[in-house]
């Protein structure tokens, strides 16, 4: 049996699982949950703008228009989770929010290339998405919550 496998058998048999960070929270992982949880406002206020605007404006497709802000307000959810997982140190919540900063680099390259007011937001976004992902790959961030080097058998 793998050491990996005798881990899972323990934490099922009701073994206790690894203790809480202790100590005050590293100001690189306040940052990362701050700069993670703006992005996830700023994707809520986008959904919560389109919604209305399918509902009250007059687009081409109201139900396409309400779909999307839908969507966009689901896809929200992701990061402000994230970012309140950050806060509270848990360990679960640096994969959902270097997921968040990959995806959130595609689409600052699409705003980049769309031109006008939208360059000014798309090199803010890959700014943004970038300082999230040295955050949270800092040791002293993936100690803070609870991440240490993998142990060699």
């Amino acid at each position: 049996m793998s050491s990996q496998q005798k881990q899972s058998a323990s934490r099922a048999a009701g073994a206790p699982t690894a203790p809480e960070p202790t100590g005050p929270r590293p100001a690189r992982l306040s940052a990362a949950a701050a700069l993670t949880a703006v992005e996830g406002l700023a994707l809520a206020a986008l959904g919560a703008y389109m919604l209305i605007m399918g509902l009250a404006g007059s687009p081409d497709s109201p139900q396409q228009a309400e779909m999307g802000g839908l969507t966009v307000l689901a896809l929200a959810a992701l990061p402000l989770v994230a970012a309140r997982g950050l806060w509270l140190r848990r360990r679960w919540s640096r994969g959902p929010s270097l997921i968040t900063q990959i995806v959130a680099l595609p689409v600052a390259w699409t705003l980049v290339n769309g031109g006008g007011a939208l360059i000014a937001a798309g090199v803010g976004l890959a700014v943004a998405a970038l300082v999230v992902l040295v955050l949270l790959v800092n040791p002293t961030a993936t100690e803070a919550l609870g991440i240490g080097p993998r142990e060699t058998p």
